[in-house]
């Protein structure tokens, strides 16, 4: 991936995160399938849902590492040699498709439900941290 003209500025050092991370989700945006919505719940949730149909919970697998947040599906070897198709509009690949969480993000949970992989998202309120600095003297 070529690299962003705009974080090889000499003024913005210590940003090579946020621009892994901005490589990341263009990544991500480049793939297709499968499809998905993502809706606001409000007070700060999100839901992911993937048309994922055919396959079974065992098929499919949600992760998080590094705040991206990772969503497979593994089919099975596919159709039997005795299945014979005249059309064939379901796709059974595989897939891998990822999404970068925003710090403080949080999966609360997924289901699967009528072909649909729903994936739910909170951001917590941050804890409030008060730090008190001593002052020292001089001598």
């Amino acid at each position: 991936m070529n690299r962003s003209i705009l974080f090889d500025s000499p003024f913005l050092l210590g940003f090579e995160h946020t621009r892994s991370l901005i490589e990341r989700a263009a990544k991500a945006a480049a793939e297709s399938y499968p499809p998905y919505n993502v809706e606001d719940r409000g007070d700060g949730g999100l839901r992911i849902t993937l048309a994922v149909a055919g396959f079974s919970p065992d098929q499919l697998s949600v992760s998080v590492e590094d705040r991206q947040l990772t969503v497979t599906g593994k089919r099975d070897g596919g159709a039997r040699p005795e299945e014979a198709y005249l059309h064939r509009g379901i796709a059974a690949r595989g897939f891998a498709r990822s999404f970068v969480l925003a710090d403080g993000m949080v999966v609360e949970g997924a289901s699967l439900e009528h072909g649909l992989l729903h994936i739910d998202l909170a951001r917590p309120e941050p804890e409030v941290r008060i730090q008190q600095i001593p002052i020292r003297t001089a001598g």
